[in-house]
């Protein structure tokens, strides 16, 4: 079935001057972002966001967790929304496309249908949730996971920063604590656009990435504690060397993911030592070991040898060790229906596109569980993420906005 907009397409010199105008606040040291959640260049983004959004006769409200969502109101306005976003905020060290060519793709939709006249039936909001990143406050995701009912609003504002600053108290310094509660809007779909953060679409000269399923994760956050003691001075057997107990478990966790190819992997980049000193013995070091399938039963028991092989490491080294679940989701699939309706805009459009597993967790895998959803993707050069030299062209996010565009078109239903 045609519509109206099949021929049509988002502005992408537009949508580019966007994103790097919005790269400008909190930027890096090497052409990326350091724009964390909750920090005040976090503010001046979601300020920013906000003004874009009014300009573009959107209505902008607050929940809780800080999530913005700004509506573009339907014929029908008794009707529940459809969702279109990602997240603003970025890693330490992060890039200037992840999570905001969703928000900012998203904005430009419907900035192109203002441009065109173009009406729905279903009523279209852009969604920037709080917290996605979760570097600053542990586990990633969480504005989306509170929307999902995975988590409490209150377990949710006690969570603490490196610093013991609390995100409850941080949000509302910055003057993102909302008064809607959260997860009280039905959505009617959502549909949230971001780069691959993986090789597999620039590889294959691929333009669209159509997203089935999501990669499940474990989280946990394991402190070894030992003993503080001079490196030079104190003999080789009678150390406990909390570090030592690190780099094994480390080792270990390599080798679980080696153990289950192709369809797990595993790291740890997340790591605090105890003093940090030249010259003084770890006596203690705090972790987050990352695992990560598609496959439910190799996840759980990934988990499984994790918790019980890092303990023995612990033991014959002499260290005290605390295993706590700082993260989780299960592998998740993805609705037919949304996942159609992409690969539909897709091909109208002329895109190539193949199907894929998305191997990092996004705001989508929470919200799949409350409401139909779907991702698309574009690619990104060498398949790099989570760092400043991040990259992708001006026509990959032109052609995976224009796909966002005509997915939400198509479940919004245009009116004639």
């Amino acid at each position: 079935m045609t519509t109206p907009a099949d021929n049509l397409r988002i502005n992408g010199d537009r949508l580019w001057d966007a994103i790097h105008a919005m790269a400008k606040i909190g930027p890096g040291v090497r052409g990326g972002n350091n724009r964390q959640t909750l920090t005040d260049d976090d503010a001046e983004g979601r300020r920013l966001f906000q003004r874009w959004c009014e300009d573009a006769g959107m209505t902008v409200t607050v929940d809780q967790m800080g999530t913005m969502f700004a509506r573009r109101e339907g014929t029908d306005p008794s009707l529940p929304p459809v969702v279109i976003g990602s997240h603003l905020d970025t890693q330490p060290t992060g890039g200037r496309y992840d999570g905001v060519l969703g928000v900012l793709g998203a904005l430009e939709a419907v900035r192109t249908m203002n441009d065109l006249g173009i009406k729905t039936r279903y009523p279209i909001e852009v969604v920037n949730w709080t917290n996605e990143e979760g570097t600053r406050f542990a586990p990633a995701m969480l504005a989306s996971g509170v929307f999902a009912g995975m988590h409490e609003v209150d377990w949710a504002y006690d969570r603490t920063d490196h610093d013991g600053k609390r995100f409850g108290d941080e949000l509302e310094r910055i003057g993102f604590r909302g008064p809607e509660p959260v997860g009280g809007r039905p959505f009617h779909a959502l549909f949230e656009l971001h780069i691959e953060q993986g090789p597999i679409l620039e590889a294959e000269g691929k333009d669209i990435g159509v997203v089935t399923h999501g990669q499940g994760l474990w989280w946990l956050q394991i402190t070894l504690t030992g003993k503080e003691a001079h490196t030079g001075s104190t003999p080789m057997p009678m150390r406990k060397n909390a570090g030592l107990g690190f780099a094994r478990i480390a080792e270990l966790v390599q080798q679980i993911a080696m153990d289950n190819q192709p369809a797990a992997v595993g790291g740890i980049g997340h790591v605090d030592v105890y003093p940090n000193s030249r010259n003084v013995i770890p006596g203690k070091v705090v972790f987050t070991v990352d695992i990560r399938s598609p496959d439910q039963a190799t996840l759980d028991a990934m988990k499984a040898r994790v918790e019980t092989e890092a303990p023995k490491i612990a033991e014959e080294l002499g260290l005290g060790i605390e295993i706590e679940v700082a993260g989780h989701f299960d592998p998740v699939t993805f609705n037919e229906g949304c996942v159609t309706a992409v690969r539909n805009a897709a091909d109208r459009l002329g895109y190539s596109h193949r199907n894929l597993v998305s191997g990092a967790g996004h705001d989508a895998c929470w919200i799949n569980r409350v409401a139909p959803t779907a991702m698309v993707m574009c690619p990104c050069v060498d398949g790099l993420s989570h760092n400043e030299d991040e990259d992708i062209t001006k026509e990959w996010a032109t052609a995976g906005a224009d796909v966002l565009f005509h997915a939400a078109l198509e479940t919004a239903e245009i009116v004639e």
